[in-house]
Parts: structure tokens; C-alpha cells; sequence
């Protein structure tokens, strides 16, 4: 009985962590040729760039961007209905979708969709996955390029304004690093500065 008591409760835990999203895009020879993400219905992301990597990027997103994104699963069916589009186009990767809700478990597939609500729940991730790649470049001109953090700075800028960031706010720990350490160029700093404020005060 005590066992029994114990796996009930281990149960109850992992079912209250909720759904999990997944999403990956395989298209070789592009740049990266793979992304996977996983994210759990508290906001926390998992991005990996090839499916067995060891050290994956971790990050939150906002509450009100978590709960969009299962807004559209919901839409989208659960993923328990195809979304391939009869259509003959061109190959732009195959996305996955897949959700995993305890025992219950759905996945789909495709190349390319004419629905709309699956169309902008692509959109997230890809938003997800090109704020990945902001945060690793900027991580790795802040270690390893100095001269290039102000390209680095610029693409994160351009990236903010275009609305492709999601949880923004995980890029201010490294912006406040740019902005004390005056080995960093003067223009470097500036555009941290600014980058920092749009953040923190964001654009209608």
C-alpha cells in the first residue's frame, strides 16, 4: 500500500507539469538543417539544433506567449488530423508536431500546410528557434568576438523590431554584461543600451 500510495502520488506530480509541445523542422542544407523544440505548458523552452545534442539552449518564454501557442493546438485539432496540403510545392522542410499529454499522444507531419491556425503555430516556433540563434551568436561574439558583438547587436535589434523575439527578456543579462565591461566598443555599449530599453519598454 505504501508503495502504491507513492506511485500515485509521483503520478499526480508529473501530470500537474501539464502537456508538452514538440516541434522540428529537418531541411539538409540549410542553415541549421535541424531545430527541435520542446515546450512545457509552464514556458519553458528546449532548443537543440541536432536531435542527440547533449547541451541543449534553455530558456522561458512569457505566460501570455505559452498559452497562445496551446491556443492554437487546440485549434489545430490536437494534431490528430492531417494537415499536409494536397497541393504540389516545392520541399521546405519537414515540421513535426507532436504533444505529449501523459498516456494520450498525437504527432503529425508535413512538408506544407494551407491551414491557417497550424500556419501560425509554425510561425511561433520558427520564432522561437530564430531567437535561439540570436541568443547563441551573442553568446558566442560576447566570448569569443568582441568586434563582433556590434553585427551581433544589430541582427538582435533587427530581430526586435520584425517581432520575431519571443521571451525577450532573457537577452537583458547579456546586454547588461555588454553595457558595464568598457572592454566592449563604445558603439557596442550604445546599441546594448538602446536594444535593453526597447526590451523593457516595448513598442505598441
Amino acid at each position: 500500500m505504501k508503495w502504491a500510495c507513492i506511485l500515485v502520488a509521483a503520478g499526480s506530480l508529473l501530470a500537474a507539469d501539464g502537456p508538452t509541445l514538440f516541434y522540428s523542422k529537418s531541411f539538409p542544407g540549410s542553415t541549421p538543417a535541424y531545430v527541435g523544440i520542446t515546450l512545457s505548458k509552464s514556458g519553458d523552452v528546449t532548443y537543440r539544433e541536432a536531435p542527440d545534442e547533449g547541451d541543449p539552449l534553455k530558456f522561458p518564454i512569457k505566460e501570455m506567449e505559452t498559452r497562445e501557442i496551446f491556443g492554437l493546438v487546440e485549434k489545430v485539432g490536437w494534431f490528430k488530423r492531417p494537415l499536409e496540403s494536397p497541393a504540389k510545392v516545392a520541399f521546405m522542410g519537414t515540421k513535426t508536431f507532436r504533444l505529449d499529454d501523459g498516456a494520450d499522444k498525437a504527432e503529425v507531419k508535413f512538408n506544407y500546410t494551407t491551414d491557417a491556425s497550424a500556419q501560425a503555430l509554425a510561425d511561433w516556433f520558427e520564432r522561437i528557434s530564430e531567437t535561439a540563434q540570436r541568443r547563441i551568436d551573442l553568446e558566442r561574439a560576447i566570448k569569443y568576438d568582441k568586434l563582433g558583438v556590434v553585427q551581433s547587436l544589430l541582427e538582435l535589434e533587427i530581430a526586435l523590431d520584425k517581432k520575431r523575439l519571443v521571451g525577450a527578456e532573457q537577452f537583458l543579462p547579456l546586454l547588461d554584461r555588454i553595457m558595464a565591461n568598457e572592454s566592449y566598443m563604445h558603439t557596442a555599449q550604445s546599441r546594448a543600451g538602446e536594444i535593453e530599453s526597447l526590451i523593457r519598454n516595448p513598442k505598441p
